[in-house]
């Protein structure tokens, strides 16, 4: 497969479409980013890599990270992570509280805003430091000792965080948050700031296409029924309510970010990170998920 002749091909196409959406401007620093940014890099399982557009420019990676926190927790307690979160479609917005009331405090899934701030109560119970013990984690996965959080994305999120910090009270009061909501928001905002380009983006979530497996060294990340469940999540909820949109015209497992990035991947074959800032009225990147419903097409490569 000419995985570069076929997305220089695709790039072009989409670059010239129209760039409808909007930018995640509640969050001020993500408010200045330039619209026309527009990359996309591809790492395969067979160690070949590629790259075009702003590949090279890092973006707050934003909910991607949810998955990486994810993934760090349930290394870290197994099976018992499945007590304090659901693995279904939530069919709400991101930032819904409605469900929580009718699930007694248990979220529907690790990736809407709710899953992913019980998952940092969970390594804050877990972790000495978590804030630099999952980002040494994540630097291990992108083989990027320089990976960072953004400060001022982070403040910039703590300072409108209002229906984060209601959802993490809520939670509590159903005793589903162990540690101070307080230390748990903070930790919260802090991965959500996470930086990357498309190229460390991609690397770091090929393991998830190699059944758990990190590629540059083989050392096992997850079993491969833990991977597959990962990739069952990513498949079915992560794209918030859009997530049987993104199954039905894109067919991969992923992630995306109100940064504007996406991360996909293809089981034994790629991961690809695709990355343009403007957002459609779901939150997720317009040109991405153009861009990517394009790829499987043209390669006739998805998962279905």
């Amino acid at each position: 497969m000419n995985f570069k002749e076929i997305i220089e091909e695709i790039y072009q196409k989409i670059k010239s479409i129209e760039n409808k959406g909007e930018l995640a401007s509640y969050i001020s620093e993500l408010a200045s980013v330039d619209v026309e940014n527009f990359g996309i890099h591809i790492s395969t399982i067979d160690q070949n890599n590629f790259g075009i557009g702003n590949w090279n420019d890092k973006f707050s990676i934003q909910s991607i990270a949810k998955v990486l926190s994810l993934v760090l927790a349930y290394r870290m307690v197994g099976e018992k992570i499945w007590e304090r979160l659901g693995v279904e479609p939530s069919g709400t917005p991101f930032n819904s509280l409605v469900q929580l009331e009718v699930d007694n405090g248990i979220p529907r899934n690790p990736f809407i805003n709710s899953g992913a701030i019980v998952i940092s109560d969970i390594l804050l119970s877990n972790l000495e430091n978590p804030k630099e013990e999952f980002l040494t984690f994540v630097r291990s996965l992108s083989n990027n000792s320089e990976l960072n959080y953004s400060n001022k994305v982070a403040a910039s999120e703590k300072a409108i965080g209002f229906r984060n910090i209601a959802l993490c009270n809520f939670i509590k009061s159903f005793g589903n948050i162990k540690n101070e909501p307080a230390d748990v928001l903070d930790f919260y905002f802090d991965l959500c700031s996470l930086e990357m380009n498309c190229k460390e983006l991609s690397d770091s979530f090929l393991f998830l296409a190699n059944n758990g497996c990190r590629i540059v060294d083989n050392i096992t990340i997850l079993t491969k029924s833990q991977t597959k469940r990962i990739n069952a999540l990513m498949q079915t909820c992560g794209f918030y309510d859009e997530s049987g949109e993104f199954a039905f015209k894109v067919g991969l497992p992923g992630k995306s970010g109100v940064g504007g990035g996406i991360i996909a991947l293809h089981p034994n074959q790629y991961t690809i990170a695709v990355w343009s800032p403007k957002l459609n009225k779901k939150g997720n990147s317009y040109k991405g998920m153009r861009f990517l419903e394009e790829f499987t097409t043209k390669s006739e490569l998805s998962i279905f």
